[in-house]
């Protein structure tokens, strides 16, 4: 994570400071999660699955704070050989970031963390593979871990249930040591990762993280609730 720059920074700066708080590896890293299983492609030239869009509705950004970072679409291709041929798979899928700045030791930075994951159910000759979804709770958490350095000591702390596209999703709460980018400080983190939603033709994973200290687990809620999705028409 990176010092959000002063006011009397160029706005130029400002972008890249915000592009860089959110590393743009995370976001390859949760997408190219999606079409890893290897699929029974039996017959026919290359398989492509494309996700939709989930994002968080403006009135739910209101209430929380946070502020779209990123919106970004993903295609990873793999090649199964099939009965002597090799077949392609296409699987798109989408991530909106959204983060917020929070104030420590005296300065602002881009620390708060709520990223969406929207990757396709794939399904082959009637078999159903979701292989985001089939992730556990700590597995999932690792997903949206490598927004800060050198955390450690990553502990499940608890649970709860909400809202999340009309599902009543679980979510797991973790906490963890880790260094906000350039303070060389550690501070306590806390992580909020729900279960994979079903909609549509896809798979929703909400995922959030921000120092404990700040406390910002209502506003984490509100994002939750506030997720809308939209089908990828041209399935």
């Amino acid at each position: 994570m990176t010092r959000e720059p002063t006011v009397d920074e160029t706005a130029d700066t400002d972008a890249f400071t915000r592009r860089r708080a959110l590393a743009a590896g995370g976001g390859v890293a949760l997408a190219g999660l999606a079409g890893c299983t290897a699929l029974d492609v039996a017959t026919g030239g290359p398989a492509e699955f494309a996700a939709g869009t989930a994002t968080v509705a403006d009135a739910a950004l209101d209430e929380s704070g946070y502020e779209l970072n990123e919106l970004t679409e993903n295609t990873q291709t793999r090649e199964f050989d099939v009965a002597g041929s090799t077949r392609e798979v296409r699987v798109t899928s989408t991530i909106a970031e959204y983060d917020k700045a929070v104030e420590l030791f005296g300065e602002r930075y881009q620390a708060a963390v709520f990223a969406v994951l929207t990757t396709p159910r794939v399904e082959v000759l009637g078999q159903a593979l979701n292989p985001v979804g089939e992730l556990d709770d700590e597995e999932r958490a690792q997903l949206i871990v490598d927004r800060y350095e050198g955390v450690s000591d990553l502990e499940r702390s608890s649970e709860y249930t909400t809202d999340v596209l009309g599902t009543d999703a679980s979510v797991t709460v973790y906490t963890a040591e880790g260094e906000i980018g350039g303070t060389g400080v550690s501070v306590a983190l806390e992580f909020h990762v729900s279960e994979a939603v079903e909609a549509g033709d896809d798979y929703v994973i909400p995922l959030a993280a921000y120092p404990e200290a700040f406390g910002d687990g209502e506003n984490v809620r509100r994002m939750l609730n506030g997720i809308e999705h939209e089908q990828n028409d041209e399935d």
